[in-house]
Parts: C-alpha cells; sequence; structure tokens
C-alpha cells in the first residue's frame, strides 16, 4: 500500500525534468496542483491555444511556453512529459500519437486516461516504449486511492481468504447498439470505463469473459464477469442514477470476509465472525476481535488527505511516476499492461454481441 510521508517539491533533491502538453480544466484542478508535492521540475507548457499556455506557464512556475508540442521536446529535452488532452473529432484520443511521437524522441510519459481508443493502439504504444527503452504510464487514479490501495491489501491478506466475487458500481451509460460502430459517439463510454476497469483489473486480475445486458431507458447495464483466477465479479454501470447520489461501490467477497468501499473514501472490514445464535442472541454485537474494522476520513484538519488530489489519488500516482522515472524502473500501476485489459473491455462493449458470452483472455 501506498503510504508516504509527503514531501513538498522544494524539498526533493532529485527532480524531473518535465515538460506538459494540456492546459485544460482537469489538467489545472487535479494534475497541475499535484506537482507541490512530487519531485517535478516543470520546464515547459504546451497548448495548441498559445496564450493560454503562456497564463499556465505563468501560474505554475514553468520557464517556456509553446504552441507546438515536438518543437518544445525537441529544444527542452525533457526527461518526461505530461500530457493532457482531448479527442480528435473522429473520436480518437489526441494523447495516443503525443506520447507515440514522445517515445521516439527518447521521453518517458504520464499519459491522462484513457490511453487510447482501440487494443491495437495500446499495442503499438507497448512496442514504442519497448523500442526507445522508455515506458507510458497512464493516469488510472482508482488504484491509488487510499481505500481501494488499502483493499488491495486486505484482500491479499491469508485472513481474507481467496477472493472469490467483487461487484463494481458506476454510474456511465452505454450507447444503443447501433451507435457503438461511430467511435466519436463512444468517448463518453471510453473516457469512463477506464475508472471501473482499472479497479476490476487491480484487485482481481485479468478478466477471461463477460456477458453483459443494457436496458433501453437511461443506457444503463449489469455485465456478469469471470476472471482467469477463477472469480466471478457483477459490473454494474448504474446510468440514470440521481445527480445528489455517490457515485460509486465495490464489494469483494473472499472466504467469511469481505470488504465494502462506499463513496471511494469509506472503507469497511468485515472479518471473519460468527453470527449470534439464531433465535437465542439478544444483542447484535459481536466481539472486539472480530467486528468490522471502519476507516473514514474526518474533514474538518486542513490536512493533505483532505485534499481530493490525495485521496482521489493524483498525488501518490505522479509521485510513483517520477519515482519511477529517476530510478529508471517501469512503474508497476497505471501500467500499458493494465490499460491493455481496459481496452479489452471497451471493445467487448463496443462491438460484442449483448446477452453473448464473450471472451476477452
Amino acid at each position: 500500500m501506498h503510504q508516504f510521508h509527503v514531501k513538498y517539491n522544494f524539498e526533493f533533491e532529485r527532480k524531473i525534468k518535465a515538460c506538459f502538453i494540456g492546459a485544460g480544466g482537469h489538467s489545472f484542478r487535479n494534475v497541475y496542483a499535484a506537482f507541490p508535492y512530487a519531485p517535478v521540475d516543470l520546464v515547459a507548457i504546451c497548448d495548441q491555444n498559445e496564450q493560454r499556455a503562456a497564463d499556465y506557464a505563468r501560474q505554475f512556475g514553468a520557464l517556456r511556453h509553446y504552441s507546438d508540442a515536438n518543437e518544445m521536446l525537441e529544444k527542452e529535452q525533457p526527461d518526461a512529459v505530461f500530457i493532457v488532452t482531448a479527442y480528435h473529432p473522429d473520436g480518437r484520443v489526441q494523447a495516443t500519437d503525443l506520447a507515440l511521437d514522445a517515445l521516439r524522441r527518447g521521453v518517458h510519459v504520464w499519459m491522462e486516461k484513457p490511453t487510447a481508443a482501440s487494443v491495437e493502439e495500446i499495442e503499438a504504444l507497448r512496442e514504442a516504449g519497448r523500442a526507445a527503452n522508455k515506458f507510458v504510464m497512464t493516469g488510472l487514479k482508482k488504484v491509488f486511492f487510499p481505500a481501494i490501495e488499502k483493499t488491495k491489501q486486505l484482500i491479499s491478506s491469508p485472513e481474507f481468504g481467496r477472493p472469490a466475487s467483487i461487484y463494481v458500481r458506476y454510474p456511465q451509460a452505454l450507447p444503443a447498439a447501433e451507435d457503438r460502430a461511430v467511435l466519436k459517439k463512444m468517448t463518453s463510454f471510453l473516457d469512463h470505463i477506464y475508472h471501473p476497469g482499472a479497479i476490476l483489473h487491480y484487485l482481481m486480475g485479468r478478466v477471461s469473459s463477460l456477458v453483459y445486458d443494457r436496458e433501453p431507458f437511461n443506457g444503463g447495464s449489469v455485465t456478469n464477469l469471470r476472471f482467469e483466477s477463477g472469480a466471478v465479479g457483477t459490473m454494474h454501470l448504474t446510468a440514470g442514477i440521481s445527480g445528489s447520489s455517490p457515485l460509486e461501490r465495490l464489494e469483494i467477497v473472499g472466504e467469511n470476509a469481505n470488504v465494502v468501499v462506499d463513496n471511494g473514501v469509506k472503507l469497511t472490514y468485515y472479518r471473519k465472525a460468527n453470527r449470534p445464535a439464531y433465535g437465542r442472541s439478544a444483542s447484535y454485537i459481536v466481539p472486539d476481535e472480530t467486528a468490522p474494522l471502519v476507516w473514514e476520513p474526518e474533514f474538518s484538519l486542513g490536512q493533505l488527505y483532505n485534499k481530493n488530489i490525495f485521496y482521489l489519488g493524483y498525488v501518490p500516482e505522479i509521485v510513483h511516476f517520477c519515482e519511477s522515472v529517476l530510478a529508471d524502473t517501469p512503474p508497476v500501476k497505471g501500467t500499458l499492461d493494465a490499460s491493455l485489459e481496459i481496452a479489452k473491455l471497451f471493445e467487448a462493449y463496443r462491438f460484442g454481441p449483448e446477452g453473448e458470452r464473450i471472451v476477452l483472455n
């Protein structure tokens, strides 16, 4: 589990020389905002809107700004580049080609999800990374949530037993079958399948097959999954829920134990325990040594863990990337292998028939 004593940017003895491609709202709120807690020496920012690039350079302390990414990489010669961009008009991911260009120039890449719009493109990134001896890390923030990292630790313990089943809930609509061949109509689904997909892969390993059914009212769906481990799972894409509802819920069942994560932050571990005797128990209180364990943040103190860039995983994932660059060792989370498995999920929904089992691996 990635627990660390937070260092501020100015306290790091070594930093990566970094450029940034993209100056949008998401990057402003969540990615640039994480740099004060990571070993990043931000030297230049690029955006097609040169004035926006200049504004961001001034805001975040970059020395220079550009409107052409290739010019920036050629002149700056960075160790790494961060890429947070949008989509091409046809629905392809802009960051995919930008990452390929950076790899060809010998630059490590951190890119926001989605990595690409197809399995084929991710395999091209893997080949380019191998050729350049550089790596690509995707911002799979969910696997850096403190609650999800703790869940991984719990379900990996002997006390929990073998993870046998999982339930993941996430609000996302799946377009109607006749629209899925048009990639542009699938960009919202592509953008968001990376979140539950990352959790499934991180906690349970590779999906071997699935079958899904979609409702026509909101575009919600229910998917039954089978994992290579033999475990099973359900992914409930809850399109149509209230805007005031928590987005997510996760539950994993082991052997007489289970873990629940609500709303991304509240973690409950139901340890192995005997139920009170049926028909004879006057109290529902179980012994302290087998009682559930509950973790939930307080939001009163001005603590770093109360910042969304920490409990939503942005700072930990960027620190993980920077540490990988500094050590010249590939990251172990947010990898292209993980993105490849999520891309297989995406293509199963895009091209696979509803109601029929689809083999992924």
